[in-house]
């Protein structure tokens, strides 16, 4: 029975990535049998990377058996994972996100969570030498990962270690970041294709702020003005999210990388309030701007309150 090497819903590069180069790493160099899965289809620039560095797009699962051998990668929260996550049996987790809590192992395993910006700057390290027998096209994931998490060394998530991980891959493949990195961040802004709903759910997780549900999405993108100029329909289908998901309300940050700011969208009274209450700023509109907030996990997430 293969491992099965997995991320968090919605997937990402760095969960759409991450999974492949674990599960090579394990079968390759480790004596192992591992697959990666997919817990959704990957977003436009995790799609593009898959192209980019000809790597097939793994099976996308809806859940896991019983008994089912995983590893689970950049995330450890049972709300971005498989509804029967706690009957698998979890062989390792490699993270680079909080401790959440609320996972159970049948034995005692493998936790590596580090204070880096991505996934694939822990798998770096965790394989050492190793990293020198992985293909081009896993290498090239791994990079393609750290610039996406990163948002090309603009996100204050980024550590000089992402950065230097980083740039030695690019000159071991012989890629100039900028360039890699322009072409992920225009796939990332190609948001034509989606509908409202599948743009608030495209990068978005769950999270409990003052016994509110939130789905906190974020869309990260260098052509902002596509996103905002839809904003009335957006704010009209949160509702709609918000209940099929079981959540609260539905906060959506649409991150300009290359101003580094975000707007959030202000639908109503509620999400005001949190927005002042959080950022210390005055709405007077249905949007506001955040100078400088690109990262959910360090700036958003922590900074919500009511």
């Amino acid at each position: 029975m293969s491992t099965l090497v997995f991320g968090h819903k919605s997937p990402d590069t760095d969960s759409t990535g991450s999974p492949i180069i674990w599960a090579w790493y394990l079968t390759n160099l480790r004596g192992g049998d591992a697959k990666p899965v997919l817990l959704g289809e990957p977003n436009t620039e995790a799609a593009y990377v898959l192209k980019h560095w000809g790597l097939e797009k793994p099976e996308i699962i809806a859940d896991v058996a019983a008994g089912q051998n995983v590893v689970i990668v950049d995330t450890n929260n049972p709300a971005e994972l498989p509804p029967s996550i706690n009957d698998a049996n979890i062989m390792a987790i490699i993270d680079h996100h909080m401790l959440v809590g609320g996972l159970k192992t049948k034995t005692p395993i493998n936790v590596v969570i580090r204070p880096l910006a991505c996934t694939a700057t822990v798998m770096h390290d965790i394989m050492g030498e190793d990293v020198a027998k992985l293909p081009r096209e896993i290498k090239g994931a791994m990079l393609s990962c750290i610039l996406s998490d990163t948002l090309e060394f603009r996100s204050p998530t980024t550590t000089d270690h992402d950065r230097a991980v980083a740039e030695k891959l690019a000159a071991d493949l012989g890629v100039s970041i900028p360039e890699l990195a322009a072409k992920m961040f225009e796939a990332k802004s190609d948001v034509s294709a989606f509908s409202d709903a599948e743009l608030l759910r495209m990068d978005s997780k769950e999270y409990n702020v003052a016994g509110k549900e939130l789905r906190v999405s974020v869309l990260e993108t260098t052509a902002p003005k596509i996103v905002l100029d839809r904003k009335d329909s957006l704010m009209a289908t949160m509702p709609g999210v918000a209940k099929e998901d079981g959540a609260d309300q539905v906060l959506l940050f649409v991150v300009d990388i290359l101003r580094e700011e975000a707007t959030l969208l202000v639908p109503n009274d509620l999400v005001k309030q949190m927005a002042e209450a959080s950022f210390g700023v005055t709405v007077t509109g249905d949007t506001v701007v955040l100078p400088g907030v690109m990262s959910r996990k360090k700036q958003i997430i922590p900074a919500l309150k009511l």
